[in-house]
């Protein structure tokens, strides 16, 4: 009876469960900046009693130091996944133990200032958020908890390091969306550094605590019955491990007692353990998908690419482009994609930004069974959308793209400014409707989505490409270029080779605008050939 109660009762480490979403470059520059005022309105306050608040003093130095090299370059500075996680960690956790502490000596200079700027701070959501872009890199990227916690990926101009500390908040995260796989990896992480001796606020005990729990989850319980000990060696009257101690124990005997029957005939036979690794994906094309993301796509045969060329492009003898043609160059024959360079001026990419942060919020997509728009977890970014009429680069960007693929751009959507911060990514998608979506378009009253143009509005220091995992093909962000093809074939057929995606951003951050053309308004310009799909940019 009292195993089964153990059966039962196995006692897990408390959790603090809280989904959230990971927030734009955009945003976290104006944080760098807040953090740096609260830095100096602290130093302020420290002056008035130094004498009293040494420990303070030595918190806000460490700050300044910190602040005053993001603010040198606040882009960059977060750009670094380890330095947005814990920007996201310090103002949401941190400064809120500080508060309690200056409180007791009623500083109110400080606390006001503090409390003014707490409105704009991030939540529990947004550290989860970043947290989980932080375990997203390191799937996508095949990249071990060590090189995270060193801070040593590539294209970094800060470089960083997750304390002990921060590890085990990361596996904590994990825990709570019961992926334990990750939560083992980063418990692992947290307990070698305690091991060489790093001074943490954190103990092995607890680390010990999840990592024992998360490996008896997947399968492994030796492992799991020998952390459990080690963890009672360190605090023999830990209740919780003491009880799965003896869960552990009872299990491993049942197991045993199997065994030895089973093998009556057959005295080498082992139950098989349960596989570790990540949970079933939803995602089909998971591994081909981030293996092009990791720049591992297929290569092109010679005889393929000797039919890839560069030209310049006039738009077809468009009075715009005669003495100042377009260059371009074919990425890829099938589907056919084409990468226009020069083809946005950094003066127009910063005034089209300008009018973009303002309103940036969660990127919408299509729901297919109402046809409006709402968010999705696998489309993380933030969005927002310019009419042409609002501003006269909004408009010429929109007739430059009409000059330059001869369709009409009074039927497509508007143009749509995206910016991915670290780990921002859009998963493998559609751009058209399929046939099981009818009403996908039905408010626009334009028509299925014919062609894509996407302007490349910042250089990117690693990741973020766009990726094509039907065929293998990879384009990488280019400042000022932009790239171009077609979700329908000259029948009205989609093209299902377009599915395609945004890679998350490694290192860096990610600005992009897009423009989805409409079928209405190209029955002339694309006329439609039933059987025949054909490309008309030449």
């Amino acid at each position: 009876m009292i195993w089964c109660i153990l059966i039962v009762g196995i006692l897990l480490p408390q959790s603090l469960a809280h989904p959230g979403f990971f927030t734009s470059i955009g945003q976290m520059t104006d944080l760098i900046h807040t953090e740096k005022d609260l830095v100096t309105s602290l130093k302020d306050y420290i002056k008035a009693e130094e004498d009293k608040l040494e420990q303070i003093k030595k918190w806000a130095e460490k700050l300044d130091r910190l602040t005053s090299t993001a603010t040198k370059d606040p882009e960059g500075f977060v750009g670094h996944p380890v330095n947005a996680f814990k920007l996201m960690k310090r103002l949401n956790t941190e400064w809120s133990e500080l508060e309690n502490l200056v409180l007791k000596d009623m500083s109110d200079g400080f606390i006001s200032n503090l409390t003014i700027q707490r409105q704009y701070f991030p939540n529990d959501e947004d550290q989860v958020g970043a947290a989980k872009a932080l375990l997203r890199l390191q799937d996508t990227y095949n990249l071990d908890t060590d090189t995270i916690s060193k801070g040593n990926l590539p294209g970094v101009k800060h470089k960083s390091f997750l304390t002990a500390e921060d590890c085990f908040e990361l596996g904590k995260v994990a825990y709570t969306e019961a992926d334990y796989y990750h939560t083992e990896l980063w418990m692992e992480q947290a307990l070698r550094q305690l091991d060489e001796g790093e001074v943490s606020t954190i103990d092995k005990v607890s680390v010990l605590d999840y990592l024992s729990y998360a490996v008896y989850q997947q399968g492994d319980l030796d492992k799991a019955l020998l952390l459990t000990k080690k963890l009672l060696d360190l605090d023999p009257e830990h209740q919780r491990a003491n009880g799965n101690l003896k869960y552990f124990e009872y299990i491993m005997a049942k197991e045993k007692d199997v065994n030895k029957s089973a093998s009556d005939d057959q005295s080498d036979q082992k139950t098989t353990p349960k596989k570790k690794g990540v949970a079933v994906d939803y995602l089909p094309e998971r591994q081909k998908y981030e293996m092009l993301c990791r720049g591992e796509g297929i290569k092109m045969t010679p005889r393929r690419q000797k039919k890839l060329f560069c030209r310049y492009h006039d738009g077809n003898r468009n009075p715009k482009f005669i003495l100042a043609p377009a260059k371009q160059e074919d990425e890829w024959d099938k589907p056919r994609i084409i990468r226009f360079h020069d083809i946005i001026s950094d003066a127009e990419i910063e005034i089209v930004k300008d009018l973009a942060k303002p309103r940036l919020s969660r990127a919408t997509v299509h729901d297919p069974e109402t046809g409006k728009l709402t968010t999705a977890q696998y489309r993380v970014s933030k969005s927002a959308w310019l009419s042409g009429y609002e501003n006269p680069v909004v408009s010429r960007i929109n007739m430059r793209i009409q000059d330059l693929t001869g369709l009409d751009v009074s039927t497509a959507e508007e143009l749509q400014v995206a910016n991915y911060g670290v780990g921002g990514q859009y998963e493998p998608h559609f751009d058209f409707a399929r046939k099981d979506e009818p009403d996908a378009f039905k408010e626009l009253g334009t028509g299925n989505r014919i062609a894509t143009w996407l302007f490349y509005m910042s250089d990117v220091s690693a990741g973020g490409a766009t990726v094509f995992p039907e065929v293998g093909a990879s384009v990488w962000p280019k400042k000022g270029t932009a790239v171009f093809w077609y979700n329908l074939f000259a029948s009205g057929e989609g093209d299902y080779s377009t599915r395609h995606a945004a890679c998350p951003v490694l290192v860096g951050n990610k600005w992009v605008s897009n423009k989805w053309l409409h079928e209405r308004g190209q029955e002339f310009r694309r006329p439609c050939f039933p059987s025949s799909p054909v490309f008309t940019i030449d």
